[in-house]
């Protein structure tokens, strides 16, 4: 008996995608892990590897338009013993995306079609306990349309837990907080509800907090992923999963582990500040003047709200340089598509001085 899609996330939203393909002697397939050159596919016949189609390699003007692990994809059956062919990637439903690392302008897709996020920290102090990561992470899973779950790793080295949920709590909004142990079990039960069968739930979350370890405790198998140590001089870990992979879990849930992000680089157009930054957009509300930039005006709402200790300044500089972050990244992709725009017609316009060299070639000739 073959795999049901629902089982993998198939739902309407990828049928009806495909309803309007020519796909003929193709079928849907997701993608749960990529290597280097192949990618492997689970579809209704189980799992295959899968290369990209020349004509879909060539396609993709950027990164992005390339397949990531969580996505739909159509394939062609392997024909030789050969691998499968990738002929289409369906529409995603959702998609985590961040901006490449070093210097390029765009975007990578580190998960695509999660139900649920998971953003991962830790309780057992150093840089794992971090309220601006936890914000600049926040606003990566808003971008990305799926729900977002804080997760305090390690509570049973904490002997301050609640006050530290309470402090995470002052940056997540409506955000659920949930203090969890993945070596000895404890708030685990919680996390049934996000579980559900066909549901994809992504980890992401730096080194160290423990994401190895939750997956293996979810899953009720001791060696599932590598667990890597933890330095103790301040508690950064190891990367121990090397790359991304969607892993099914006893109740018929999926898991979708991805390596620590080294560079948390911030992809999207800012109304997702909005979601993670509601009590300064609220404040800001009441500020004398509309175009208030919270520093020196008179009647400043967010200033008083300083004065006053119900606002950490940190918070408030911490938006502005994601702000500062997303401008900037709006004039480097306003920049690139400009570019990429001239390449294109140079293109079209060495394509047709190419056409009438050969027309005139002819006419010569003849």
């Amino acid at each position: 008996m073959g795999i049901k899609l629902e089982s993998l996330g198939w739902g309407t939203y990828f049928a009806d995608a495909m309803q309007d393909l020519n796909h003929e002697g193709w079928s849907p397939a997701r993608v749960v892990r990529e290597g280097r050159d192949l990618y492997h596919v689970v579809g209704t016949e189980g799992e295959l590897l899968a290369a990209l189609s020349g004509r879909l390699r060539h396609q993709a003007k950027v990164r992005a338009d390339l397949p990531a692990v969580g996505d739909w994809v159509l394939i062609q059956p392997p024909a030789a013993g050969g691998p499968a062919l990738i002929r289409h990637l369906l529409p995603r439903r959702t998609a985590l995306e961040r901006r490449s690392p070093g210097s390029l302008t765009q975007t990578q897709v580190v998960a695509a079609n999660m139900d649920v996020v998971f953003v991962v920290g830790a309780l057992d102090g150093g840089r794992n306990f971090n309220l601006r990561r936890f914000e600049r992470y926040l606003a990566l899973v808003r971008e990305s349309g799926a729900a977002a779950v804080l997760l305090l790793n390690k509570c049973d080295v904490c002997d301050e837990v609640e006050a530290r949920v309470e402090e995470a709590k002052t940056v997540t909004g409506e955000v659920p907080v949930l203090p969890i142990s993945a070596l000895t079990g404890a708030g685990l039960t919680a996390l049934k509800m996000y579980f559900k069968k066909g549901r994809t739930v992504a980890l992401i979350g730096p080194s160290g907090v423990g994401k190895s370890a939750l997956v293996n405790a979810l899953s009720g198998e001791d060696d599932t992923k590598e667990v890597g140590a933890v330095r103790e001089t301040d508690r950064r870990g190891r990367h121990t999963t090397t790359y991304r992979e969607i892993l099914p879990l006893p109740g018929g849930a999926l898991i979708l582990d991805s390596p620590g992000l080294r560079e948390i680089q911030i992809w999207g157009d800012g109304e997702s500040l909005s979601d993670v930054f509601p009590d300064l957009e609220e404040l800001a509300a009441h500020c004398r003047f509309r175009d208030c930039r919270h520093e020196s005006e008179p009647g400043c709402a967010v200033q008083e709200a300083i004065r006053s200790g119900t606002l950490e300044e940190r918070r408030l500089d911490h938006y502005r340089q994601l702000a500062a972050e997303l401008d900037a990244l709006a004039v480097r992709q306003n920049r690139r598509s400009q570019i990429l725009e001239k390449r294109a017609l140079r293109s079209v316009h060495q394509d047709f001085e190419a056409r009438t060299k050969a027309k005139r070639r002819g006419l010569s000739s003849g």
